[in-house]
């Protein structure tokens, strides 16, 4: 059996003047970005529509569009479970990297409230993401910003919609992987051999501090997992995303598991990269 503790107190303090933002675990996370907007504070606005709690957020450096709670993210107050301890944590002491914290898998804490540093000028962070500027480094209007942002999720069905199966899921599945530029280069290869140059060309690949990383939804498709990919028929790939496995109405857990281990053994067969899911599986393993 698995005992899931859910948080419920939910308290959000923004002050607009200092930009400092605290919230409670419990808190509804894009609760927590839409008080943070609505008094022109930057630095989450990226990390709009994101479903989940805020206290999950430090747990796995959540991140899209470029941003990640490691960028505003300054303390933790935890729980740590072995010394019975109630107290705030830097953010520094979380070894917080590419979704991943040294709380995520390890249970040793219960993150009880978090604390976050944003700007106070009105204005987004400066923008990487493609699809949000035309121009690195722009920086808008953070109403603006989410707003366009809401807009994508939606579009890849990333926004729970209860009558839109693509949106009963748990969101992106799996992580992009990083890897050897030697890996890459490989990959690369066997993308050029089976798709020919002009697909090869577009194949994204971002060199970073360990290598380079590749996106797991783009190698899935050219694996040979288009969106809507059936699986085991209650439980299929999003017809709007290759990244999420979707629950088309009483899909079990075994289904999601048979549908992840297909997507994994079929890209390692392809590319020889291994895909790691990005949810934190619970009684069982792929």
């Amino acid at each position: 059996h698995v005992v899931a503790l859910l948080l419920e107190f939910g308290d959000i303090n923004v002050d607009a003047g200092s930009g400092l933002v605290r919230a409670g675990a419990g808190a509804e996370w894009d609760r927590v970005v839409a008080a943070s907007v609505d008094a022109g504070l930057g630095g989450i606005e990226c990390l709009s529509g994101i479903p989940g709690s805020a206290g999950a957020v430090p747990v796995q450096n959540v991140g899209a569009y470029g941003a990640e709670i490691s960028d505003v993210l300054t303390r933790v107050r935890l729980y740590d479970r072995r010394a019975h301890v109630d107290e705030w944590v830097p953010a520094a002491d979380l070894d917080l990297d590419y979704r991943y914290s040294n709380l995520k898998f390890t249970h040793r804490a219960l993150v009880l409230e978090i604390e976050l540093q944003l700007s106070t000028d009105g204005l987004s962070k400066p923008l990487r993401f493609g699809q949000l500027t035309q121009q690195p480094g722009e920086r808008r209007r953070v109403a603006e910003v989410r707003e366009e942002v809401l807009r994508l999720r939606h579009g890849k069905g990333m926004v729970l919609d209860p009558q839109d199966h693509d949106t009963w899921s748990a969101g992106s599945f799996f992580t992009n992987p990083i890897v050897d530029p030697a890996l890459a280069e490989a990959v690369c290869a066997r993308v050029r051999a089976n798709h020919g140059d002009a697909v090869a060309e577009t194949m994204p690949r971002h060199a970073v501090a360990k290598g380079e990383k590749l996106s797991a939804a783009w190698l899935i498709e050219k694996a040979g997992f288009p969106k809507g990919y059936p699986g085991q028929g209650r439980a299929t790939l999003s017809t709007k995303h290759t990244l999420a496995l979707s629950n088309r109405g009483e899909a079990r857990a075994e289904d999601i598991v048979a549908l992840a281990r297909d997507i994994r053994d079929g890209v390692r067969a392809a590319f020889g990269v291994e895909l790691v899911p990005e949810p934190v599986w619970l009684g069982l393993a792929l």
